[in-house]
């Protein structure tokens, strides 16, 4: 996606809103034209990293990252593969209910680290997205045993004798 057509249309905006004014007005406009280009660059950017990191919350395990090379953003967009593992479990999926994120400080020894940033790298991931799909996917499992739990029947006790 390039947003230099993004950029022009919103100079070409303020130098056409500014046409009616004095011959003053329309040359500060210009100028003015000529700077927004780094400013809305970074803001455009920023939103579509806002959207792209909504899209993932909500896609999760699955991912949508954000890419720019040279002037131009790239959407790279991930679906969980569940066959690739062998895996029929469903994708582990994140509360819906709640739109907001949370952030977390996570503290990893140095070697795990650098195995985090392997494994994401490898599968083109950001390190962010990784592992949110790595705890959604690590969540699953344990949703599964009590759901099984729940279902035993038989001559099954837990607990303390005396």
């Amino acid at each position: 996606m390039e947003l230099g057509q993004y950029v022009n249309d919103l100079q070409r905006q303020l130098v056409d809103a500014a046409a009616n004014g004095a011959d003053e007005t329309r040359a500060v406009a210009e100028r003015l034209a000529a700077a927004l280009d780094a400013a809305t660059r970074l803001v455009l950017l920023d939103a579509l990293s806002a959207a792209a990191g909504e899209i993932t919350r909500d896609l999760a395990p699955g991912s949508v990252d954000l890419r720019l090379r040279g002037r131009e953003v790239e959407f790279v967009v991930t679906a969980p593969n569940t066959e690739a593992d062998g895996d029929d479990r469903p994708p582990a999926s994140v509360d819906q209910g709640d739109a907001s994120t949370s952030r977390t400080t996570l503290r990893l020894p140095d070697a795990l680290k650098a195995q985090v940033d392997e494994a994401a790298a490898a599968d083109g991931l950001s390190v962010n997205t990784w592992l949110v799909r790595a705890v959604a996917a690590a969540l699953q499992p344990r949703q599964r045993r009590s759901a099984q739990r729940t279902l035993r029947t038989g001559d099954n006790f837990a607990g303390w004798a005396r």
